[in-house]
């Protein structure tokens, strides 16, 4: 690691991958309040030079501004007196992403690439159906793993996402989707009203590797006062970082989801090469003790569908002794796998995924199969900003064997 490396955040004692770089200021000097606390908005405001009362009370104003009404500009907050306005503008930005590339699919899924003040790129997903809006979101701009059926694995990390910059893809969705009230009327959320209704941390990254991060940005969308949204419509998905499962459910709090993918050790060393430091078995008992986890909060298995390497009866049956061993409120994830340039696996056909699923849901687990969305605009973790970077096989083996050494390393 050269001399301006800086180590990323450590869950535990495991730190696989270096971050080549701290983030780099604004070129302008403006603090960006996008993500911070109101504590610490109150007190940024001091520190430029605000009374304590009134940075008390601007603070109040313009977090409302911002998350309830979703402004972007200190001139359009209509609290804030006209002559004081200049002075916050000098001072201050309420960022969002860059808009990079914006597609929208037939079945009218919309991804985002989308770029941060330092000229990172990363991705964003929202998928519309009839009783719901999930937006997936980042939490990393790469990845530290090197799951082998996952585009983003084929990318180094360069660094984690901030809170802001992961609140910051909410209030993009919200901008895109109109979502915010018009004059006159009410800024209360209400998520029923709304078609971002659900989050998933399951875009770029894996967030228990940016876990400062993605609990302070997941207590601002949660905030009552803030985006209000429940914790029963966040999911956080996990490849199986143990140390920081438990860690998770007391300070989050929010639905879990792991991507188990493989019920044997020599497969899941192959495409969740993570197996390798914490076993199945490991996962499992993080899985059991996991903090609010019930039968009304089940915890998820993600499970991609790859064609004769995890997809037979025998594994099906294997993962539904495991889910009972272990005496798991859990339903299982089928995901048609997406096929991607460079791939080494193909998609399980229709009537293999339908019989694995009939497996499970006999042995009295939910094992719905996700209908695949938005594939022709690259939906897939990853494709999007893969898109104008492609790598040889010779490149994506020798970054997945980068990673794995760090991993075995640390």
């Amino acid at each position: 690691m050269s001399a301006s490396s800086a180590p990323m955040d450590r869950p535990g004692a495991v730190d696989p991958v270096p971050v080549p770089r701290e983030i780099a200021a604004r070129e302008d000097g403006r603090v960006d309040i996008m993500g911070l606390p109101r504590a610490e908005i109150r007190a940024v405001f001091e520190a430029a030079g605000l009374a304590p009362k009134q940075a008390k009370l601007r603070a109040k104003q313009v977090w409302h501004q911002i998350y309830h009404r979703g402004r972007t500009e200190f001139s359009s907050m209509s609290d804030i007196a006209k002559a004081q306005q200049p002075w916050f503008e000098e001072h201050f930005v309420i960022g969002r992403p860059e808009i990079v590339e914006h597609l929208v699919s037939e079945d009218g899924t919309r991804k985002w690439l989308l770029r941060t003040a330092d000229g990172q790129d990363y991705e964003m997903v929202f998928i519309p159906d009839a009783d719901r809006g999930t937006l997936c979101i980042s939490s990393q701009i790469g990845c530290t793993l090197n799951c082998r059926f996952c585009h983003t694995g084929t990318m180094k990390l360069v660094r984690n996402l901030t809170p802001g910059e992961i609140v910051g893809q909410v209030m993009l969705a919200r901008d895109t989707l109109e979502e915010w009230p018009g004059p006159g009327e009410s800024s209360n959320y209400d998520p029923h009203g709304r078609m971002l209704t659900n989050i998933v941390l399951m875009g770029m990254g894996e967030p228990l590797y940016n876990f400062d991060n993605v609990r302070d940005a997941m207590k601002v969308v949660m905030d009552a006062e803030g985006l209000a949204l429940s914790r029963r419509r966040i999911t956080l998905s996990t490849s199986g970082v143990v140390p920081m499962i438990e860690k998770a459910g007391e300070e989050i709090s929010v639905n879990l989801a792991v991507s188990l993918h493989a019920v044997t050790k020599e497969v899941r060393d192959e495409i969740v090469p993570l197996n390798r430091k914490y076993g199945i078995e490991e996962v499992l008992q993080a899985c059991a003790d996991y903090p609010g986890a019930n039968n009304a909060r089940r915890i998820t298995f993600e499970y991609v569908m790859l064609k004769d390497k995890n997809d037979s009866d025998a594994d099906a049956h294997e993962l539904v002794r495991l889910i009972k061993q272990y005496d798991l409120p859990a339903k299982v994830n089928l995901i048609p796998f997406n096929p991607w340039p460079g791939a080494d696996y193909e998609c399980s056909d229709p009537v293999r995924i339908a019989r694995f699923s009939e497996i499970i849901f006999d042995a009295g687990i939910s094992a719905p199969i996700r209908t695949p969305r938005g594939r022709d605009i690259m939906a897939a973790c990853g494709q999007l900003k893969s898109a104008s970077e492609k790598k040889s096989r010779a490149e994506l083996d020798r970054i997945a064997a980068e990673k794995q050494a760090a991993l075995e390393a640390s």
